[in-house]
């Protein structure tokens, strides 16, 4: 049987796409482009370049903030430290203190409040604090602020200078996916300010304020991308060897800490723990330790750095192939 009316064959099988006008189909791409510029805007990166937006799709998940247990961790912890670097008791202290804090009221990750260690050179600062990272399972960043162009190896550049980037704190969170890295600046006194071509001045410690304080680091802005991060969780150590450098706007923020030299027991108990921990052999860290003992004799005050390079020579001549 033939059929008469074809279309209506079709529209029975639901075939049937009514044809849309020039004017219909404009409308269309209209309303789907206000959709996409509306998504790029609640993102917040729609004045990015699609590399840059591409790199912070890392943040589309979040991070993970890393905690402390137990109370009962916090001590163990705080005890580990301070038996390795028993001069550090203040800076161990308040540390202990925030670990404790943090568990008790129920934190979702572990914060210390900003710490400015303050004393003689060579006695561990930043080595205490990357102990503290390496205990508490958190990447750790170091910056030496005497080899830093202002604050902009820091916090970043704004784009228009020359080598904009990103900062060193934005990265570390991004690298690891870790939102309460331990951030520890050397010898911030010595940082320099940085003079655009316009004559302004941009120094470390004017930009280090923001994100010393938490309602303020909650919200920072990356003078790179542009755009808000939460940096509340990051813990900031500084050290310095003469804190009356700094400005008064940073001490408030983060008074110092001062702390003392090693005496002779604690300075010898650290090269037999470290030489231990690099494996020489009883007669090398002996070695060492009298060496330690006659620079005393004559005036010379050792300090760490003085030991290390001695137990990194004891390693290279233990494992020193034999002469023929």
């Amino acid at each position: 049987m033939i059929n008469d009316h074809p279309e209506h064959d079709d529209q029975s099988k639901g075939s049937f796409e009514p044809p849309i006008s020039d004017a219909d189909f404009a409308r269309i791409l209209r309303r789907a482009q206000r959709i996409i510029d509306l998504r790029k805007a609640a993102s917040r990166l729609d004045h990015l370049p699609t590399q840059d937006r591409e790199r912070l799709e890392a943040f589309r998940n979040g991070t993970r903030l890393v905690m402390i247990a137990t109370e009962a961790r916090a001590d163990e912890l705080a005890a580990e430290l301070h038996k390795g670097m028993p001069w550090m008791a203040p800076a161990t202290e308040i540390v202990w203190h925030a670990m404790r804090q943090s568990v008790r009221e129920g934190w979702q990750g572990m914060r210390l409040p900003p710490l400015l260690l303050d004393g003689p050179p060579g006695i561990g600062k930043s080595y205490w604090a990357r102990r503290l990272g390496d205990l508490l399972t958190v990447p750790v960043t170091v910056i030496e602020a005497t080899g830093e162009n202002a604050t902009f190896g820091v916090v970043g550049t704004q784009r228009g200078w020359g080598n904009a980037s990103a900062g060193r704190l934005l990265n570390t969170v991004l690298e690891t996916r870790i939102a309460n890295p331990i951030m520890i600046v050397d010898e911030v006194e010595k940082a320099g300010e940085a003079t655009s071509n316009k004559g302004a001045t941009f120094g470390l410690a004017q930009g280090l304020l923001p994100l010393l304080e938490p309602l303020t680091a909650r919200r920072w802005s990356c003078p790179f991308y542009q755009v808000r991060f939460d940096m509340s969780w990051v813990s900031w150590v500084l050290t310095s060897n003469n804190y009356k450098l700094l400005p008064e706007p940073l001490l408030s923020r983060c008074p110092p800490m001062r702390l003392r030299n090693l005496t002779p027991a604690e300075l010898d108990e650290f090269v037999r723990r470290d030489g231990g921990k690099r494996s020489l052999s009883d007669a090398s860290i002996d070695a060492v330790a009298m060496a330690l003992r006659h620079a005393q004799t004559q005036g010379v005050r050792p300090d760490l750095r003085l030991v290390s390079r001695l137990l990194q020579r004891a390693v290279f001549l233990e494992n020193a192939p034999p002469l023929q």
